[in-house]
């Protein structure tokens, strides 16, 4: 909450002064008792704290009912986070006279507060404020720790399931770790790690033996610190800051690399409008790469550190950053965003919402119209009265990745017995329960060579949502080693095409619309694209059809679907491409219905496929269709999802 950075400047001297007047004004203390209560404030203004303690004690054992002894001896000992005996002192002058200072319920608040005991801290809040009805900045600070009380009260009687697990000594060290970031398939960790004061970059790899030792980012560290980074799903972006380098706009900047044919290019900076003179930080990219989150002070925002989003031109350019909104950001400090890769759960901390206390950890979830939702506080004990750092969620959603320097977490955690505390911030994971999990995602991970030689081809790949009219594909490249990895959120069906200029394109389908068919498991392709023959006499193989599996017809009808454009358009373009080429379209169904009807839809379908082309202004001479009804099936037709495998349209090359 925003009150906890400014309660010392709350609690100081001018308090004290004021109390002193009051007392002088109201309870006509004797000489002995003004004159002792002189050198206490002297005592404070210079620092000395002991000697304050030591004669306010004094005064109290001579005049049991001094009040401003009571409140003085709380306001040092608070200071000094003694909150218990503050407490008791600020108890005491209450016990005294009530009325007498209606700021003294404000500072056991406090002190109650910093114990725990949220329901005490509450109840004297709110006794506060219905004595000080004028809108003051006490006032302000005072309903939102009211909230902030009542909010951790409810949350500590309702705790969430929380194990953490301190991560491997391979990971840990005896310095600083924090911010976590992990690839999509789990294989990959970066995190920030200092050493002699100096943030710098370490990564450990996933083996069979667990995490390895982390080594250097060597390629992107320098004698200067970096931190704050992102990692895209498929390891190859990374995105992190950097601040005052010469070659940024402002304090703290973004920078980024690419890892190319296996290393990392060289780092430069995002260009404006994403860089500016202010304090851009903590970015975290979408899996598809198309949207940017991050931290920064910029103008224009809702408190002092907003989360922003700038989304990735048709260009490849960085849009202008847009800030996310009052459902996320406040008039406090909201940052370290973390988007999930199901492109719609973002995790983010703050101390501006009602929480425990200092920062804790949210969730926040786009809607249908792309707006966000209301955040959602992880809850107690996730969060704790002390600051929580930046969270990540693995791509299943089932585990979270935190830093901390919490000194309860070992006992949180079930096989922490005889494990040395490292006194500083560690990595942690934990069981993220199912409320606070985003959607399932699952992964393509494939590699791409040539059919017959096993040579890997580097080739353009594009991901669409097929039910999506307005979404946009995702297109990159495969590596020189022929690979991409691409994220897949449940809840859609996805075509997949793969495309290289003198190759048969390829094209897979993924049905993820129903939640019932993900098993959770990644997909693992090899992809064998075949070559196109420059001569068509003989050197292909006769009969190797290539499925279409991006065709779509309406149920038991020959009428094609819009959402078959794309893939048809990839045809019509390889005929293009290569003028001699001639093909044969064949379909095919399942077993459903009579003999007779399926033979008839699977060469009504053939033909659609060929009158589109045709009507596209391809030569009907390059062009034959036939249909082959449930003769040919490559699936069970007891299933499903086999049925549909054997409903489809392919096409083979004529020799």
């Amino acid at each position: 909450m925003r009150f906890v950075l400014l309660i010392c400047g709350l609690l100081s001297t001018p308090f004290f002064l004021s109390a002193q007047e009051d007392y002088s004004n109201k309870n006509n203390a004797k000489g002995k008792t003004r004159k002792q209560y002189d050198r206490v404030l002297t005592f404070v203004q210079y620092g000395s704290y002991d000697q304050a303690l030591s004669v306010l004690e004094q005064i109290t054992k001579n005049d049991p009912r001094f009040i401003d002894a009571y409140i003085m001896r709380g306001d040092i000992l608070y200071d000094r986070k003694q909150y218990d005996l503050a407490e008791s002192q600020f108890e005491k002058a209450l016990e005294i006279d009530p009325e007498y200072q209606s700021l003294v319920l404000y500072k056991v608040g406090f002190a109650e507060w910093r114990q725990d005991k949220f329901d005490e801290a509450g109840d004297h809040l709110a006794a506060y404020l219905e004595t000080n009805p004028k809108s003051t900045r006490q006032r302000e600070i005072a309903t939102e720790m009211l909230e902030g009380s009542r909010f951790a009260a409810e949350a500590m009687r309702n705790p969430v399931p929380f194990e953490p697990q301190r991560m491997s000594p391979n990971v840990n060290s005896e310095e600083a770790e924090y911010l976590p970031a992990i690839t999509a398939d789990g294989q990959t960790l970066i995190f920030t790690r200092v050493v002699n004061n100096q943030e710098d970059f370490y990564q450990s790899f996933w083996t069979t033996d667990g995490w390895s030792p982390a080594v250097p980012l060597e390629q992107i560290n320098t004698p200067l610190n970096e931190g704050g980074q992102t990692i895209s799903a498929d390891g190859r972006f990374l995105i992190f800051t950097a601040c005052n380098r010469r070659e940024g706009e402002g304090r703290c900047d973004l920078f980024y690399a690419e890892k190319i044919n296996g290393n990392w290019s060289a780092v430069k900076p995002l260009p404006r409008p994403v860089n500016t003179g202010a304090w851009e930080s903590q970015p975290s990219i979408s899996a598809n790469r198309t949207e940017l989150f991050f931290a920064s002070d910029r103008g224009g925002g809702l408190g002092k550190k907003d989360i922003w989003v700038s989304t990735r031109l048709a260009n490849g350019k960085w849009a202008v950053p847009v800030n996310v909104g009052p459902n996320i950001n406040t008039g406090g400090n909201d940052k370290a965003p973390f988007i999930h890769p199901d492109g719609k759960t973002l995790y983010f901390m703050s101390d501006g919402h009602p929480g425990m206390g200092g920062f804790d950890l949210y969730r926040a979830q786009r809607q249908a119209d792309g707006s966000w939702g209301k955040a959602e506080n992880l809850g107690f004990p996730i969060n704790s009265t002390k600051d929580e750092g930046a969270l990540m969620v693995s791509l299943d959603g089932e585990t979270a990745y935190f830093a901390s320097d919490r000194d309860d977490l070992d006992r949180l955690d079930p096989n922490a017995e005889n494990r040395p505390l490292i006194p500083s911030y560690d990595l942690f994971t934990f069981p993220l329960y199912e409320a606070m999990r985003p959607e399932a995602v699952t992964y393509v991970r494939a590699t791409v060579v040539e059919k017959g030689t096993g040579k890997p081809l580097q080739v353009d790949v594009s991901i669409r949502e097929v039910d999506s009219a307005e979404a946009q594909p995702l297109t990159f490249a495969t590596d020189n080693e022929g690979t991409f990895l691409t994220t897949l959120p449940v809840g859609q069906n996805y075509a997949l095409n793969v495309q290289k200029t003198g190759y048969l394109f390829y094209s897979d389908y993924f049905a993820l619309a129903e939640a019932s068919t993900f098993s959770g498991k990644p997909y693992e392709l090899l992809i064998e694209l075949i070559p196109v023959p420059e001569d068509l006499g003989g050197e292909l193989e006769a009969e190797q059809p290539i499925v279409l599996k991006n065709v779509f017809f309406n149920s038991g009808s020959a009428e094609l679907k819009p959402s078959s454009e794309p893939e048809l358009n990839l045809l019509y373009q390889t005929l293009v491409d290569n003028p001699k080429l001639r093909i044969e379209l064949r379909g095919h169904t399942d077993n459903v219905g009579s003999d007779t009807d399926n033979q008839l839809l699977s060469e009504n379908r053939a033909q659609a496929v060929y009158q589109y082309l045709v009507d596209r202004g391809i030569d009907s001479g390059r062009l034959q269709f036939q249909g082959f009804g449930e003769t040919q099936p490559v699936d069970t037709n007891e299933t499903a999802n086999g049925r549909r495998n054997n409903r489809r349209t392919e096409f083979v090359i004529l020799l």
